[in-house]
Order: C-alpha cells, then sequence, then structure tokens
C-alpha cells in the first residue's frame, strides 16, 4: 500500500497511466456491452430453430448480405443518397427554423403569424401531407426532402422560441445599459446564452430527418435505404430486409454521434462540456 501511495505521490497526485487506460477500457466495453448482447441473442435465437431462417436470418448472414453489398457498391449508393436527403432537409431545417424562431421572439407580427402555424402543426402528423407532396413534386429527391423538411422544422422553431424567450433579462438589460445595440445584442448576448437549447432542438432534428427521408424512400420506391428495403420487401429476401435495419441503425447512431461531438464543440464554453465536478 505504502508503495502505491508513493507511486501516486511521485506521480504528482495523478492516477497511473496503466490504471487510466484500463478504466477507459471499462467504460468503452460497458458503453458496449448491451449491444454485444443483443447481437449475441439474436445470433443465438436465429440459429435455436424458435424460427425460420425467414422469420429471423442468422446476425452473420445479415453481416455477410452487408458485406456482398458493401462489395457491388450497392450499400454506398443507398447510403449516399439517403445521407444526401436526410442531411439537406436537416440544413435547410437548421437555417430556416431558428429564422423563423428569432423572428416569432423578436418580432409581434411574427409570432402572430407563425404562432398559429406551429401550433397546429407541431403534433400533427405530417405524414399525412404525403399524397399532396407526391402530386405535387413527384416521387423524386426534392418531394422526400419536403417531406423531411416539414416534419423535422417544428422542433427547432420551438426549441428556438423557448430559448430566446428563456434568456434572462438581466443579461439583456446589463447589455443595454453598456450601450450595445440591437446587432449586438443579438449575436453576443441572446444568441450564445440561447444557443444550448437550439443545439438539443436541432439534436432532435437530426434524427427525424433521417427517420421521414427512410419512410419516405419506402413509400415513393427508388434507391436509397429505405427503397433498398422495401425491394427486398417484395422479392422476400428477408436477410436484405434485416440488413437495411442494421444499415440504418447504423447510419442514424453515427449522426447522433456527430451531433453530439458539434454540440461539445460549439458550447465548449458552456459548463456542461466539462466534466461533472468530484470534489
Amino acid at each position: 500500500m505504502a508503495g502505491i501511495d508513493q507511486a501516486a505521490i511521485d506521480n504528482g497526485g495523478r492516477e497511473p497511466a496503466a490504471l487510466r487506460i484500463a478504466r477507459s477500457i471499462g467504460w468503452g466495453f460497458a458503453r458496449i456491452f448491451s449491444v454485444l448482447a443483443l447481437a449475441i441473442a439474436w445470433e443465438v435465437l436465429a440459429r435455436s430453430g424458435t424460427f425460420t431462417p425467414f422469420q429471423l436470418p442468422a446476425l452473420s448472414a445479415v453481416i455477410e448480405h452487408i458485406w456482398s453489398d458493401g462489395v457491388s457498391g450497392d450499400l454506398w449508393i443507398n447510403t449516399t443518397l439517403t445521407l444526401y436527403r436526410a442531411l439537406t432537409a436537416f440544413a435547410i431545417c437548421a437555417v430556416l427554423g431558428v429564422a423563423i424562431g428569432m423572428a416569432m421572439s423578436r418580432n409581434m407580427l411574427a409570432n402572430w403569424f407563425f404562432d398559429p402555424i406551429v401550433s397546429v402543426g407541431f403534433p400533427m402528423p405530417k405524414i399525412a401531407f404525403l399524397p399532396v407532396v407526391i402530386l405535387w413534386l413527384g416521387v423524386y429527391d426534392i418531394s422526400k426532402i419536403t417531406m423531411a423538411c416539414v416534419d423535422a422544422i417544428f422542433p427547432v422553431i420551438a426549441a428556438t422560441v423557448i430559448a430566446i424567450d428563456g434568456v434572462e433579462k438581466e443579461l439583456i438589460w446589463s447589455a443595454r445599459n453598456m450601450g450595445a445595440g440591437k446587432r449586438e445584442l443579438l449575436t453576443q448576448i441572446v444568441l450564445p446564452a440561447a444557443l444550448p437549447q437550439i443545439m438539443t432542438g436541432l439534436q432532435v432534428a437530426l434524427p427525424l430527418s433521417l427517420i421521414v427521408v427512410v419512410v419516405a424512400e419506402m413509400l415513393m420506391g427508388g434507391y436509397g435505404l429505405g427503397g433498398a428495403m422495401m425491394v427486398a420487401s417484395r422479392f422476400a429476401n428477408s436477410t436484405g430486409v434485416f440488413a437495411g435495419i442494421v444499415e440504418i441503425a447504423v447510419v442514424g447512431y453515427a449522426l447522433v454521434k456527430a451531433m453530439s461531438l458539434i454540440r461539445r464543440r460549439l458550447l465548449i464554453w458552456h459548463p456542461e462540456a466539462h466534466d461533472p465536478s468530484t470534489v
């Protein structure tokens, strides 16, 4: 025990590097344990004979199918198209949603005009507009992007309005007393203070854009992860359907993690970007 204490003292009071590495490995395994357990249970259940291969193909067969699609290039074409549609819709939602939310918070006329639309449209299942979108725009990229925009913009608007309305009045009063104009007040006080909650709205909108794009691809057909799943379903290719589920899950996970990283980078000044105190 004395040797360990002496080693800690010699290291400047910090824990040894080996202990930090072991702890990081342990936490990393803990994070993926549930996914590994689900994968093992899937493989065991599929090979136990409880279900037929058509009802539940083995995970190894699904991974082999994904590998085959990757080698042939179909996986990359479908993934690229789905990401292009989802990210384009998300970018439009981010710009328009924040702009509309800011206008509603800062301008009574804009609030009078947009508030009823947001109040009615937010809880409404926007997929009901799909037949109208198909009639007006066809079944190509613009219709799928439009459907995702219609669905994902409302969380951004709502988060922006709530965030700006929730900025502490003392900050605004102090900035005005120091001579800040409207532009400085908005860019240097209001937006930075509201940014954490706005980012929360964007984090909701990003996976929502992906979900709506995949659903639109399933219903409209064509290339894309959702369209590939429906083609596999029509040909009774159960392995292909489950491969699509796995692919969409991986893409969604990657997008969510990327958005979390962007949030930490943008909010590096905010307390949530720092580890909680252990004192």
